[in-house]
């Protein structure tokens, strides 16, 4: 059985100076779940910035070539035609294409490489600590088992910014 505590809050700001307490405390924050994005809560848990637009450029340069590429060899090579005069290799006719696999390469590429980093998708098991976080309430968990024996520190820390219910739970491994 895992150990943890959940406290919640209905302030963003007395969320973010008892994640920095805590951090600063050196007990390890499984989790903070918010309704919404809180500016600043990242670096205060050391999170990476996120590497999703990158993947965004690299699926779209990929679909960029490819649609490029594609009506290069089908207007030239396999299947020429002569439309009106002109050329095989006309490339302001190739852009509208181009343009639109380059979107959706982009799209596919960052929504699947968000669902993959997230853990997201068919078969996961995320579980659903309290339904009041999606609403209006903000969540900190923090391990137990790798605070040691220190649960009433954590506990006073996380009164002493006026948590509004604290809550001690074990789940299974």
């Amino acid at each position: 059985m895992r150990r943890y505590i959940s406290a919640y809050f209905e302030d963003e700001e007395n969320l973010l100076r008892a994640t920095k307490d805590l951090r600063d405390k050196q007990f390890s924050i499984q989790d903070v779940l918010t309704p919404f994005p809180i500016h600043g809560l990242d670096p205060i848990l050391g999170f990476k910035r996120s590497r999703i637009p990158t993947v965004g450029f690299i699926a779209g340069a990929i679909g960029c070539i490819l649609a490029f590429g594609f009506q290069t060899w089908v207007f030239t090579i396999d299947y020429p035609l002569f439309i009106g005069g002109k050329p095989h290799f006309a490339i302001p006719s190739f852009i509208p294409i181009t343009f639109e696999l380059t979107v959706l390469f982009a799209a596919f590429g960052m929504v699947f490489a968000f669902l993959i980093r997230s853990k997201l998708g068919p078969g996961a098991n995320n579980p659903i600590h309290d339904e009041r976080i999606t609403d209006d309430r903000f969540m900190i968990i923090v391990d137990l088992d790798e605070a040691g024996n220190q649960d009433e520190l954590v506990k006073e820390i996380l009164l002493k910014e006026e948590a509004q219910e604290i809550k001690v739970k074990e789940i299974d491994k």
